[in-house]
């Protein structure tokens, strides 16, 4: 747990420690110690705050990433926007949450976060779909099963569990993710949704359902 709100970041490491399935090793408030304890304790996760005393939390998680590609990193912010999450996204991040959001779906994240994918909530892409439509002759045409995936990957599914609920192998459904990135001209799943629900290929509305 990395936060600089060290009485914020003992309750949320007694939460978590509450439960069976999880255990907080360790508490940095700021960036060295966050690079020095993920480096001796070698957690499985890293629960990272954006802004910490004497840094950048998200530039913090990429060098963290960077020495151990396996890592996961979870995001908390206190105000998230669009360049936030295109920052956390690339910085290799798991996933983006708010800090006054739900416990549930926070244990959620932090349960089912794997490297490679980045969830963020639905309700939080709204923050995103603020930008023109791309004209009409531009908008690709996708199949009902690209369709379904980029549906549940939007309601923050990651790839895994998308598989699992459409009844397809892992790499059928990367398949399909790669199909999407193609044909939306997009780098990373979290831009696909983005560049479909602000064209009208999915509704936000659907995915929160």
């Amino acid at each position: 747990m990395v936060d600089d709100h060290q009485v914020f970041a003992q309750l949320v490491a007694a939460m978590l420690s509450s439960h069976d399935d999880l255990e907080c090793v360790g508490i940095a408030t700021d960036v060295d110690t966050a690079l020095a304890t993920a480096t001796t304790l070698e957690p499985d996760l890293v629960l990272m705050d954006v802004q910490l005393r004497d840094g950048d939390g998200i530039a913090t998680a990429a060098e963290l990433i960077r020495r151990r590609p396996d890592l996961r990193v979870v995001v908390l912010s206190a105000f998230i926007d669009r360049a936030l999450m295109q920052r956390a996204a690339a910085a290799g991040a798991c996933a983006l949450l708010p800090k006054d959001g739900d416990v549930s779906e926070m244990l959620h994240a932090l349960r089912t976060a794997r490297s490679g994918d980045f969830v963020v909530q639905p309700r939080l892409l709204r923050e995103l779909v603020t930008e023109k439509r791309v004209p009409s002759q531009r908008i690709p045409t996708l199949t009902a099963r690209e369709l379904e995936v980029l549906q549940l990957l939007a309601a923050g599914l990651d790839a895994g569990v998308v598989a699992r609920e459409l009844g397809i192998s892992m790499n059928t459904c990367r398949g399909y993710v790669k199909n999407l990135l193609a044909k939306l001209g997009a780098h990373s799943q979290l831009e696909a949704v983005v560049i479909a629900v602000r064209n009208g290929l999915i509704g936000l509305n659907d995915a929160e359902a």
